[in-house]
Formats: C-alpha cells, structure tokens, sequence
C-alpha cells in the first residue's frame, strides 16, 4: 500500500493544455475514483501516474518518493486497461504467471500466486484455457488477475466495465470492491459513470477540462455539489436546474421560477437576503419530488414515463419547465394528464446564475 500525491502537475501537448496544473491526494489505501466526461483529461492523469506519459509540469510522489523520472516497470505500480491486453497464445494460467517469470520468481511461488489470485476471482476453471475461449468478463478478471499478482503498491484501473453489459457491469462492480477492501491496496480507476464512481469510490475526483472541480466522499458531493456542473453529472437522472430570481414574499424568502414559487428552508434565507432580486438556479433532485392531490402551484403535465419496475420516471412539463420527476412503484398516468406537485424544500439546491457555484448554507440555520 502507498500514499499518492501530485503537486501542480500538468501536460501538455505542444501549446495544447491537457491538464492545468493540479494538487490532489490520495490516500494510502483509499479507492479514489477519477470521474467526468470524455475529454477530461482523467485517463491523461492515470497514464502520468503509470509512467506511460511524462509531466510537463509539477511532481508526483508515492510515499514520498518523487517518480517522476522513473521507468514503468520501477514504479510498483499495476494497471487494468479497457481493452483486456492479455497474451492471446497464452493460457490463462501463463498469463497471469508471465510478469513472474520475467522477474524470474521460482515456478513453485509462480505456482502457488496465481492458484490463490485465480481463487480469489472464481477462475480457476479456466487457467488451461487460451482468451479466445473466454467470455468479456472472464477475460477481464484474467486482466485483473494479472494485475493482483505483482502485489503492486498502486493499482489503476483505466475504464476496465466499459466494454461490458450491465448484468456483468454490477457483477465486476462488486467483485472490484469487495477484493479492494480485501487487499487494502491504494486504487486509482478511471470511469465517466457516476454510478460506478458512486458505488466503488471513499473519494470521488470530479474533473472538467483538464482541471479538479470538486473532490470528496461519494455522498458529500452528492449532497453538496459545488456547482451545476457537477450537481448535473453526479446523479441519476441528473438534477432539474430551474432558473429564477430570488424574492421574499410575506418574509419568507424564496425562488420564482417562471409560473412556480419555491419558499426556501431556513438554510437558505441568508443567502437568498444577500442575492436580493438577483437571478439564481434552483436544483431539484428527480426524487426530491412528491405527488399531492392539489397545490397551491400550477398542475405539471405528464408528457412521458418510463416504468423500470421498481421506479417510475416521469417526463413532465411544470410551470414553463421540462423537468424529470422521479417515484418509487409503479404509476399508471396517461400522458396528457395533469399532476399536483411539491418539493422536498430541505432537499432544494441554490447557485448562483452567472458562474454555476453553489450558493453558502448557513448550517446553522437549518
């Protein structure tokens, strides 16, 4: 196991920023998971920490040894691509033993690492058999396998799901965690789903355009995300983001937005005194929302749902907004039909227009 840190690291490629200059710990232990859209400039960030880049800016240390200059194959660090990578006229058992047998490791302790790492991953059924006999999950266990072998200090992990069904996605998923909080080892995984970034991570890396947006718990940064950037990409679905302006009606403050009026938690009320009359943007969580018999607010519409089973996503159109409206079971509303809503107003979100950052709470207030 090790503690990461990078200090002011950034890349370049000619005059073509990838990565802004960046400060970020992880550490010894932890599962870090790197999230946001393509282009972000995470997978850019795990092949600097591999090696298979070079800085152009900044310092990355592991327990405080600076490797920036270091070789790949001296930094004690393992990586599970995308693509599989495996050896395809090799067996499974070869494959998981060839980084042993190039570090020269006698054939009984080769023997004996890959029996237990193919114990630990349910593949030992398959060690006589080459790639092309496997399935998409089984050859990545095998790439995982290969990985947890070198008993490395770090493991990276560069969208190893994303070439998998959903079914096998959850299953990968569970196996990831629960062999992390097995071998304890720091982890560093790259994925633009939040769900996976949700489910696998003790801290999340929001990233936008080669910089850090907000990193911290799972939970913090869907409670509290720091702008609408991030409110909208943690989560699913997204969070409604409704323009409006701030305004007190019979002293309490809240949040015109179009035809509807949000009065506001105590939590709120400084904020909202300071904006004045001033535009801000109100965030709504799908499931934040809750169906009434009648309301003080206009009827929404029901343009669309989507029953999953267990859930109902409604599509609906609220007040001049088109908005996701989320419950649990199963509704059966006929598309056209009117709906009475209301919030949860301790679970509303407030940030200000012009720059997409969260507005202050004022936690004692709440």
């Amino acid at each position: 196991m090790a503690s990461v840190e990078l200090i002011k690291v950034a890349k370049r490629y000619g005059k073509h920023a990838v990565l802004h200059p960046l400060d970020l710990k992880i550490p010894d232990g932890s599962f870090t998971v790197l999230v946001g859209p393509s282009g972000c400039g995470k997978s850019t960030l795990l092949r600097l920490l591999a090696g298979l880049d070079t800085v152009s800016d900044g310092d990355i240390f592991i327990d405080s040894q600076q490797i920036n200059n270091l070789d790949p194959a001296d930094r004690d660090i393992a990586m599970v691509f995308q693509s599989y990578a495996l050896y395809p006229h090799l067996t499974v058992a070869e494959n998981l033993a060839f980084h042993m047998q190039v570090k020269k490791v006698p054939r009984e302790e080769q023997h004996g690492k890959v029996q237990q790492v193919a114990r630990m991953l349910g593949i030992e059924p398959l060690l006589r058999r080459l790639p092309k006999a496997l399935s998409g999950g089984q050859r990545q266990r095998v790439a995982m396998g290969r990985a947890m072998v070198r008993n490395p200090r770090v493991f990276l992990f560069d969208e190893p799901l994303s070439n998998l069904d959903a079914q096998l996605r959850m299953e990968l998923r569970a196996e990831i965690k629960s062999l992390h909080q097995q071998l304890k080892t720091t982890t560093v995984y790259v994925t633009h789903d939040q769900v996976e970034a949700m489910t696998l991570a003790d801290q999340i890396v929001v990233m936008k355009e080669g910089s850090i947006v907000q990193q911290g718990q799972p939970l913090e940064i869907y409670d509290r995300p720091v702008n609408t950037f991030v409110a909208r990409f943690i989560g699913s679905p997204p969070m409604n983001l409704l323009n409006g302006l701030t305004e007190i009606r019979d002293g309490v403050p809240g949040v015109k937005c179009g035809e509807l009026w949000f009065p506001l938690p105590a939590k709120w009320h400084a904020a909202a005194r300071q904006q004045g009359s001033s535009p801000v943007t109100l965030g709504i969580r799908p499931h934040d929302f809750m169906q009434v018999a009648a309301s003080s607010q206009p009827p929404a519409t029901l343009r669309l749902q989507e029953i999953t089973g267990e859930t109902s996503l409604l599509h609906v159109d609220w007040g001049g907004f088109s908005l996701h409206v989320q419950f649990a079971g199963r509704l059966n509303n006929p598309p056209g039909q009117p709906l009475w809503l209301e919030v949860k107003a301790q679970s509303l979100h407030l940030f200000d227009t012009a720059s997409g950052q969260r507005l202050t709470e004022n936690h004692a207030g709440a």
